[in-house]
């Protein structure tokens, strides 16, 4: 293999704007990858580090899996392109056909995008149009969980219950709302008798993103109450939650009825394509049909033929894989990987289920460690050898789901290591 050319370090002008950091002194060597395979990620410092959060969790077979890309490159020499603006091609509709046979509940339909913030706009914009075609045009409101988080499109940005810099940017949240999920549904209860005649949907993630908190049973039976009580559409953000990073194929399988709207993204296509989903059930799209209404909505690399030969060749896989055992087992490493950090100082709760789970970190006086302080604890353990996600007061991990026993005994030492430094540079004082 031809090793990469090196990159002049020379300048602290980078001409890529990475995201999400100040560009003065971004440490370059340590933080560009070169190349990935398996559940590692090489960087230009040569150091090769485990990844624990499967690229942004979506890589869940791993990196470089080569089925999936074997497909891919098949079908970019027999259609390298074709879109789905009022057309469509064979690919788009074989992907569309697998995509509904996953969920133990009925879906209709598919509307293809290309990440899951544009498919979170795309359900907020399908529900108020529904209601419109409805004769309900006052149903515009949208609603969202506190600390979820849906994206950074201008619709997605102002739906995320995170704290995302929405006010710097003058995203319009007029018509959205934010309820907690852990108070026993009584948010959801007096916005319901507040403007439940308002309200299009309820857009919730299964276990949030931001921070891996799990929304218990309990209150998606109370939004499913509410929903049969008020109309509002019931939406299941799976962004994250898809594809066995929980459960099964989603975690609203276990839902006692389906929602209207399952949006799915990220491990679709095990992170190789800029891929989303909405899956649509019928209430919807009969609206739609008996109305001959068209959805004004769509995107140039959505649904293209790459793309959903990525969407087949990775359900094959999984299901090769028998990817129900995967996650069983990898979220059992998980449990015993937790146990063993608990006793570290500065380690405090847990959260999550199956593959995606937090660990929060605390300081000497018991308080939650702030952001600047999770970021340099992330920092450390990327500089032992591992890469995992910050989350608010916590680190999060969202392994692969091919992690074996050695790359948990990795992942201990790195987390181990990185705490112990942060210990150290007095950031748990």
């Amino acid at each position: 293999m031809t090793a990469a050319p090196a990159l002049d370090t020379s300048s602290t002008r980078l001409p890529l704007w990475v995201p999400f950091v100040t560009q003065h002194n971004f440490p370059v060597d340590s933080y560009t990858a070169v190349r990935a395979h398996g559940v590692h990620v090489d960087f230009e410092d040569g150091q090769r580090r485990l990844c624990a959060k499967s690229g942004l969790w979506n890589t869940n077979l791993g990196y470089g899996n080569p089925r999936i890309a074997g497909a891919i490159a098949r079908e970019l020499e027999a259609a390298s392109y074709l879109p789905l603006f009022r057309t469509a091609n064979r690919k788009a509709i074989e992907a569309a056909n697998a995509l509904l046979s996953l969920p133990a509940h009925s879906f209709e339909r598919v509307v293809f995008s290309t990440s899951g913030g544009a498919a979170n706009d795309a359900g907020m914009k399908l529900a108020r149009q529904y209601f419109l075609l409805d004769g309900q045009p006052e149903r515009k409101i949208i609603v969202g969980l506190v600390g979820s988080y849906h994206g950074l499109t201008y619709g997605s940005q102002a739906l995320s219950g995170d704290h995302l810099a929405q006010t710097i940017y003058g995203v319009d949240r007029r018509n959205i709302r934010h309820i907690r999920f852990d108070d026993g549904g009584a948010e959801l209860a007096l916005l319901m008798r507040r403007e439940g005649h308002r309200v299009a949907a309820v857009i919730v993630e299964p276990v949030l993103g931001s921070g891996a908190d799990v929304v218990p049973a309990s209150f998606v039976r109370s939004l499913l109450t509410f929903r049969e009580e008020h109309g509002f559409l019931a939406i299941a953000d799976e962004v994250a939650t898809g594809f066995g990073r929980v459960n099964s194929w989603f975690v609203s399988d276990e839902w006692p009825t389906a929602p209207d709207i399952i949006v799915t993204s990220k491990a679709m296509t095990n992170g190789t394509s800029a891929c989303a989903a909405l899956l649509i059930g019928q209430r919807v799209t009969r609206k739609f049909d008996s109305t001959e209404s068209v959805f004004v909505h769509g995107e140039t690399q959505a649904g293209t033929p790459a793309t959903c030969a990525a969407i087949l060749s990775t359900i094959e896989e999984m299901k090769r894989l028998d990817h129900g055992g995967l996650t069983a087992v990898v979220s059992a490493g998980l449990d015993r990987l937790i146990v063993r950090l608990m006793g570290i100082p500065g380690v405090s709760t847990t959260t999550g289920r199956g593959c995606m789970r937090g660990i929060k970190l605390e300081t000497a006086q018991g308080e939650p460690l702030s952001a600047d302080g999770v970021l340099a604890v992330v920092r450390h353990i990327h500089q032992a050898g591992a890469i995992v996600q910050p989350g608010p007061g916590r680190i999060q991990l969202l392994p692969a789901l091919v992690f074996t026993e050695e790359n948990f005994e990795e992942l201990h030492a790195a987390i181990t290591a990185g705490l112990s430094a942060a210990h150290r540079d007095g950031i748990f004082a």
